[in-house]
């Protein structure tokens, strides 16, 4: 400091505002770094946090080359095992470059042939997409009725020498309680506008022109079931007499 310096009014609170402020200045550099480098940490937590959880499953894909797995359990239904929840594993599954093939594990006594087709028809059209990508279906206990339907579209079918599989057939089912209702003394009133609208009525005699009716719709639903095992199945298919019957047979 030059000797006029010295000699200038208040330099010594001159001097002491400019130590001041070039403290106060390096502070802020110091904490601007240190905001810095406490982002880049919080991310690469949160990178390692995520790949983890992808990783163990917290996530819809899986790294790398896999196998995808697809659980059908219970009935097959718009509740319970819906085509729009078995659908929707399907695509992600076939859809991830990764996948090499595709397991869907059934467990089901069937349920809705509507269901049930939808899912078929999906599984149609993924392998058509992705004609390398194979689906192979694995039974548990039981692979029955709609159960086998959808399985009949996969490469293959693996089950234990104890699985129950088959019951390629159609029914429709319900009570008759006229009899009761004649002990009791009881009178059904059933108004109706339209000749069948009370079709199968469990509470009305049995109409012989409906039973008809409702036997050609079953024998129309059970034709496209039979359609759609030996379609699935091919040549590997032994048809017997008994096949398309609603029997069951163990793995």
């Amino acid at each position: 400091m030059s000797e006029q310096q010295y000699n200038t009014p208040n330099w010594e609170r001159q001097t002491l505002e400019k130590v001041a402020m070039a403290a106060i200045v390096e502070q802020r550099k110091t904490r601007q770094w240190g905001i810095f480098f406490k982002v880049l940490t919080f991310l690469y937590l949160f990178i390692v946090l995520f790949a983890f959880m992808g990783w163990m499953g917290g996530g819809d894909k899986v790294l790398g080359k896999h196998t995808a797995l697809i659980d059908l359990q219970g009935v097959i239904s718009s509740d319970e095992a819906s085509a729009d929840l078995i659908m929707s594993g399907l695509q992600s599954a076939f859809e991830d470059k990764h996948t090499q093939g595709v397991i869907l594990r059934i467990n089901s006594p069937g349920g809705s042939p509507v269901q049930a087709g939808q899912i078929y028809d999906e599984i149609k059209r993924l392998r058509a997409l992705h004609p390398k990508t194979p689906l192979y279906v694995v039974v548990d206990d039981i692979c029955a009725s709609g159960g086998y339907y959808v399985a009949a579209a996969a490469d293959k079918i693996f089950v234990d020498k104890a699985s129950i599989v088959g019951s390629i057939g159609v029914l429709m089912d319900g009570f008759g309680f006229t009899k009761a209702m004649d002990k009791l003394g009881v009178e059904r009133r059933l108004l109706t506008a339209g000749e069948n609208k009370g079709f199968l009525d469990p509470f009305s005699p049995s109409d012989p022109k409906q039973e008809a009716f409702a036997k050609t719709m079953l024998s129309e639903i059970h034709q496209q079931f039979i359609d759609v095992v030996r379609k699935g199945r091919g040549k590997r298919l032994k048809e017997t007499p008994d096949m398309f019957s609603g029997l069951v047979w163990s793995g």
